[in-house]
């Protein structure tokens, strides 16, 4: 495994975790699903551009989608 990969996974992961808590917080279920996403996501995939990419997506979601 790569470092780089392992690296954009925790960033990811973590940014996810700060989802999830906010979105249990705020009871806003997009938010709190995008988070768990966020956390698991980056065990199914083994290239780094493509969790990246799949990453910044999940992020903006709530951002487009509203409850």
């Amino acid at each position: 495994m790569e470092a780089a990969l392992m690296l954009w996974g925790v960033l990811f992961s973590s940014i996810g975790l700060g989802y999830f808590i906010y979105g249990k917080r705020q009871a806003n279920a997009v938010v709190r699903y995008t988070g768990v996403a966020l956390m698991i996501y980056p065990y199914f995939i083994a290239d780094t551009t493509p969790l990246v990419l799949v990453g910044l997506g999940l992020m903006f979601l709530p951002r487009f989608m509203r409850t």
